[in-house]
Formats: structure tokens, C-alpha cells, sequence
């Protein structure tokens, strides 16, 4: 038996103040974007700003329904928004921000499941990485290089075919 460790490193920023130029206005938009989300059973706001290596912005929030399952979240909804609108355009970052309306979100909230899947198929189709920045309401804000960084070993094409 041979034990491996699997681990990441993550740019941690304090503020907005020490964050990179362009990545401020991204977050910005992501936070717009999350007070408009449709959350009214958990009263979590997020926002997701999708950007493209053209320089368009594409957001999306969380869209709740009453069938749980049946709604999507921000970056889903942004994601599928760029990939049917900008098809061949190579998604080089997206900002996530989230928010409670009953408490302060004090910390990052990284993508779900579902949400790191969806980001780990784009970068399999465009075959390079997609930035992450990720910030509660409050406090430090987290840079990831790559989605392949939050999951690892994860599931791509490359099972689907034989090789």
C-alpha cells in the first residue's frame, strides 16, 4: 500500500484593497449580482461574474423554486448562460459571492458539487484553467488557480472513452 496526499495552494487577500486590479471589478460584479438572486426558501444570496477571454462579463445568481431540486445555482446559471452565448470563448475566471439575509457571511463559500463539476467540464473543453475568487459578504477573500485545485481526482471525458 502506498499513501499520497492530495493538497492546493490558495492566494488569501484580506481585503479588496490587495486584491489584483482586475479581479476587483469582477468580485464587484458578482456581489451586484447576488443581491438579485431569487432566494426566498433559504435566504442565501450568491452571485457568480463569469469572465471571458474577449472581455465580456456574464453573471448569474441562484434561482430558487418551491421543488428544491429544480432550481440552479449562481455559477451554474452564469456558466451555461457564457457557454451557450459565447461558445468559443475561453472562460478565464469567475467570482463567486455569497450572502445571508438572517446572518453575516464571514468567509468564503466555495462552488457545490454539481457547481465544481460544471467548472471542472469547461476547463476540459477549453483545456486551461479558470480562475476562482471567492468571498462571503466579510472578511478574506480566496483565489484558486484552477477548479482542478477544489476538486481533485476528479470526473472528466477521459473515463468515457477507452484509450
Amino acid at each position: 500500500m502506498v499513501k499520497k496526499k492530495i493538497g492546493f495552494e490558495l492566494e488569501v487577500y484580506q481585503s479588496t484593497d490587495e486584491l489584483p486590479k482586475e479581479l476587483v471589478g469582477l468580485l464587484e460584479k458578482a456581489e451586484e449580482i447576488r443581491n438579485k438572486a431569487y432566494a426566498p426558501y433559504s435566504n442565501f444570496q450568491v452571485g457568480a461574474a463569469v469572465l471571458l477571454q474577449n472581455g465580456e462579463i456574464v453573471l448569474g445568481n441562484n434561482q430558487e423554486n418551491a421543488s428544491y431540486p429544480s432550481g440552479l445555482c449562481a455559477e451554474r446559471v452564469a456558466i451555461f448562460h457564457a457557454g451557450a452565448n459565447f461558445p468559443n470563448q475561453t472562460i478565464t475566471a469567475i467570482a463567486i459571492s455569497a450572502a445571508s439575509k438572517e446572518y453575516l457571511v464571514d468567509r468564503p463559500a466555495g462552488p457545490c458539487g454539481n457547481c465544481r463539476q460544471a467548472i471542472s467540464e469547461y476547463e476540459t473543453k477549453q483545456k486551461s484553467p479558470i480562475r476562482l475568487i471567492l468571498r462571503g459578504e466579510k472578511g478574506d477573500i480566496f483565489v484558486v488557480d484552477s477548479m482542478t485545485n477544489l476538486l481533485p481526482l476528479g470526473f472528466d471525458n477521459s473515463f468515457l472513452f477507452d484509450s
